[in-house]
């Protein structure tokens, strides 16, 4: 050094200090604390969910590389580009994530994004991508757009030039037709029956009829009509039965179905022949009539579902001698267990308690685990008590509630066990709030730091549990979609998690319980029941409006809570205050009050009053033959009301089942 010139010795130097320069600048890329990388993705996503892209783009861009959040923020910057109009950096975004991360779950999505974004400037490049697409992940709905996209691809290299080879018209109308089947509803069935089309191509009165298809599922019915025209009657006319149907050309409708039904019903799926029957029904002024005038004309195939239907409507005292003919004749058909049940319990009415016990047997034998398995066990368990077989209906209490443990026969032999006279158990829950459904989740898991960085959006891209998708959807305040999607994922599983699993919570989540709980106590309602009755009504959602017109969480009609508040005093002004959820839980509570004290303070018929009305009870008390609770519900004559004081008792029972300590 002490040779060396001034001059280069300051050359060497500010080499040394770029050196350093590049090298912190590199490790502070490359390193990053995990408390400040997960402020940083944070900011970023608050200024995203503000509309504020640049800067959030900028800010997710500061994600470390060596950061398990670099993929997802690669992924979030593509979407501010997105929303920016930056086509140029979308693009690169993408690349990057999929290049870099081709493991990692939004790969998938980002590669067929770019595949759409460059379909027009590079379609041999787009084409390459959609094939990876199918390639590598065959089964999934990426897969069927991107043959749709090669389809498109290929038409628009063929369409101009003088030669378009069969064989390539061949491979676009199988892409256009492989889309269809398989997504009828999908964003681009339509535009996929335009290109189709467009082939000049002979298409089959098959694909005429899978394009009218889809017209009718999204609501188009005049094209419907067009390409019905062109298929076979022999495959189209339950088709043309919904088409006409949804025209309001009943006459049409009337005669396709009676056509189909009596000369076609062998080469109809079942499904289809129960569309038709309801419609044909919903479309006549005699629900009667219409049966009988169906069941003259029937043919042999899908003529159990409305025979059941003729069981269903007839008078009680003819009722069991039609399901006994409908078992008879269809002792394998999909109405056989129903009809067997009915006989059950019509010989349990009778107090034949000898025969129903040797059909509830039949039934268990034949039919093993199925919808009516609880109601058969349930009520074999009450003949064994009355014959004071203690060691049979406990054990068949015991079984109900093990196999079915959130069924509402799991709550009345719950019930029955200890002798209970009282349908209202009196217990207090412990409110609990919907956690996440699987503790022992890894705080170091993606899936838990996403959820703690509340990116719900990015997270339902990445799961495909149910259970998942639910607290998702119940963070974002979307209750009734979450609770939907639980209650399906839970129906589903066999045998049933433990009454303490996070699940539960999903499936029956405590909303709204300060007001519940304080109008309840207010009125002398049970806070748990109306808990349920809010759950079976609104699932939770404060702006439902059903058909009729009923309103907010307890589904209040406008002209029973204007008069409920006028009387009391409530301030209700009009219809749309019944969607403020402390009104409309404080008047229903007052209402339920009001239909408990006019039946006796009995629960389940003040229950069964909210749905079919007060009037209906009085009528159904005086001429139903029942000696006990049990028997009452079960010859409900609405079936929506015997279903309803069903499914809140049901929900009532849960509620106790997983929020009490025990």
């Amino acid at each position: 050094m002490q040779g060396m010139s001034t001059r280069n010795k300051l050359i060497i130097f500010f080499v040394a200090i770029l050196i350093c320069y590049f090298i912190g600048y590199g490790f502070a890329n490359l390193y990053q604390p995990v408390a400040k990388t997960k402020l940083i993705y944070s900011h970023a996503l608050q200024d995203y969910s503000k509309g504020e892209y640049q800067n959030s783009y900028y800010l997710f861009s500061r994600i470390s590389f060596t950061s398990k959040l670099k993929p997802y923020a690669i992924y979030r910057q593509a979407m501010c580009a997105k929303e920016l109009g930056d086509k140029k950096s979308e693009i690169k975004q993408y690349r990057l994530l999929f290049n870099n991360y081709p493991k990692n779950k939004l790969s998938l999505k980002a590669k067929y994004s770019l595949a759409q974004l460059i379909l027009d400037e590079d379609p041999e490049q787009s084409r390459r991508y959609f094939e990876q697409i199918i390639k590598e992940n065959p089964n999934t709905d990426y897969a069927i757009a991107s043959e749709y996209y090669i389809g498109v691809i290929l038409l628009n290299k063929y369409k101009t030039k003088k030669i378009f080879p069969n064989s390539v018209k061949d491979d676009i109308e199988m892409a256009f037709r492989h889309y269809i089947e398989s997504a009828p509803q999908g964003r681009l069935a339509l535009n996929a029956i335009k290109n189709w089309e467009s082939l000049n191509k002979d298409i089959s009165k098959d694909d005429y009829l899978l394009m009218a298809n889809t017209y009718y599922l999204f609501g188009d019915y005049e094209n419907a009509r067009k390409l019905l025209s062109k298929s076979s009657t022999e495959e189209s006319w339950v088709l043309d039965v919904k088409t006409s149907y949804f025209e309001k050309n009943y006459s049409r409708a009337r005669y396709l179905a009676e056509y189909g039904l009596s000369n076609l019903s062998q080469y109809t799926d079942k499904a289809d022949i129960k569309s038709v029957v309801d419609i044909y029904i919903d479309m006549s002024e005699s629900k009667q009539e219409a049966i009988d005038r169906i069941y003259a004309i029937s043919g042999k195939y899908g003529k159990d579902y409305v025979w059941s239907l003729k069981c269903e409507a007839a008078p009680s005292m003819y009722q069991a001698g039609c399901y006994k003919q409908l078992y008879i004749n269809y002792p394998n058909g999909d109405y056989a267990s129903k009809s067997l049940s009915y006989l059950f319990f019509d010989r349990i009415i009778a107090g034949d308690y000898s025969n129903a016990r040797k059909i509830g047997e039949d039934i268990m034998d034949k039919y093993g685990d199925t919808k009516i398995s609880p109601m058969v066990m349930f009520w074999l368990g009450k003949i064994a008590e009355r014959d004071n077989d203690y060691n049979l209906y406990m054990s068949m209490y015991k079984k109900v509630i093990s196999n079915y443990p959130d069924d509402y026969y799991a709550y009345r032999s719950y019930i029955a066990m200890r002798h209970i006279k009282n349908p209202i158990l009196n217990a207090y829950i412990k409110v609990l709030p919907v956690e996440y459904p699987y503790p022992n989740i890894s705080k170091k898991d993606i899936i838990f730091v996403l959820s703690e960085l509340r990116d719900y959006d990015l997270l339902l891209e990445m799961t495909e549990d149910d259970f998942i998708k639910s607290w998702i959807y119940y963070q974002k305040g979307d209750y009734s979609h979450s609770m939907l999607m639980a209650r399906e994922a839970m129906d589903r599983l066999s045998p049933k998690p433990d009454r303490k699993d996070l699940r539960w919570r999903l499936v029956y989540p405590i909303d709204y319980y300060e007001e519940i709980d304080k109008y309840s106590k207010l009125y002398g309602n049970d806070t748990v029941l109306m808990l349920a009755l809010v759950r079976e009504e609104s699932y939770f959602n404060s702006e439902a409006k059903s058909i009729a017109g009923a309103r907010g969480l307890m589904q209040l009609m406008p002209s029973t809570a204007t008069e409920i508040s006028q009387e009391y005093g409530y301030g209700m002004t009009s219809a749309e205050d019944l969607y403020k959820p402390e009104l409309n839980i404080k008047i229903g509570n007052l209402y339920y009050a009001q239909l408990r004290s006019m039946l006796n303070n009995l629960d389940v018929s003040a229950v069964a009053a909210y749905n079919g009305g007060i009037g209906s009870i009085g009528k159904w008390k005086k001429n139903l033959n029942y000696a006990d609770t049990d028997e009452f519900v079960e010859q409900i004559p609405y079936p929506e009301t015997k279903n309803y004081v069903k499914k809140v008792f049901r929900s009532y029972w849960n509620y106790l089942r997983i929020y009490v300590d025990e």
